[in-house]
């Protein structure tokens, strides 16, 4: 199982929320290149960076810090938050991404996902299945689309999606412990490679995710508050 710490930015500052709230933000550091060579320090390969500028207004906000991240760190990028068309992911993926997230528009535009997907392959794109109960969250987790997290996953597997970050909103950022019956009904019920995201509290949370067959598990909070070290980290890795 892939770890994979997060990096949340607004105004080019490393941030956590509490349930997609923006009115709880926390800033814990000015330069995410500094929180991104702690992890790459430590051993860790992989980074999740979400523009959580670009998830609220509609338009990428905050590559530079992408390319920064990018050029001065060896950590193989994933970037999500506003993407809108097939020309936003090419611009992401040549600033230094390796993955790209695609959240909102994978609700309100699914036949600009599937031309991506085959603009691109695979490999490189992920769908982001954001939900609030069964249902799918959009709009920076604002809103609840009618649409059942195992038809969304289920519908855009059959269109050649082989990744999913699925994050449970009501766990994000709140230490209380992954959604584990929701990942292991997904890994049951579908053939997609589940990431896992939101409610990490501690080293057996990613022992429980790694044990149901998760291909990875994005941590947050719990690094910057402590609860998991970037000791513990490396040695999982």
């Amino acid at each position: 199982m892939r770890i994979i710490p997060a990096i949340d930015i607004i105004d080019g500052k490393c941030v956590r929320l509490e349930k997609g709230d923006y009115q709880t933000k926390k800033i814990y550091n000015e330069d995410p290149l500094e929180v991104a060579k702690q992890f790459e320090e430590s051993g860790i390969k992989y980074l999740h960076l979400v523009d959580l500028d670009a998830a609220k207004n509609k338009r990428i906000t905050n590559l530079a810090v992408l390319e920064k991240l990018a050029t001065q760190t060896n950590l193989i990028i994933d970037f999500g938050g506003g993407i809108q068309s097939k020309n936003d992911v090419e611009i992401i993926l040549n600033a230094g991404a390796t993955q790209v997230t695609l959240g909102s528009i994978a609700v309100k535009a699914p036949e600009v996902c599937y031309n991506i997907i085959e603009s691109f392959g695979a490999e490189k794109i992920i769908l982001g299945a954001d939900c609030m109960g069964r249902l799918i969250a959009i709009n920076a987790w604002q809103d609840a689309a009618d649409i059942e997290i195992m038809d969304f996953i289920n519908d855009y597997f059959k269109k050649g999606f082989l990744y999913s970050v699925v994050t449970d909103v009501s766990k994000d950022g709140m230490l209380q412990g992954p959604s584990l019956d929701l990942y292991k009904e997904i890994l049951e019920k579908t053939s997609i490679k589940l990431i896992a995201s939101g409610g990490v509290s501690c080293l057996m949370d990613l022992v429980e995710l790694k044990e149901i067959g998760c291909n990875g598990a994005i941590i947050g909070k719990a690094v910057y508050e402590n609860r998991i070290t970037l000791k513990e980290l490396s040695e999982l890795c």
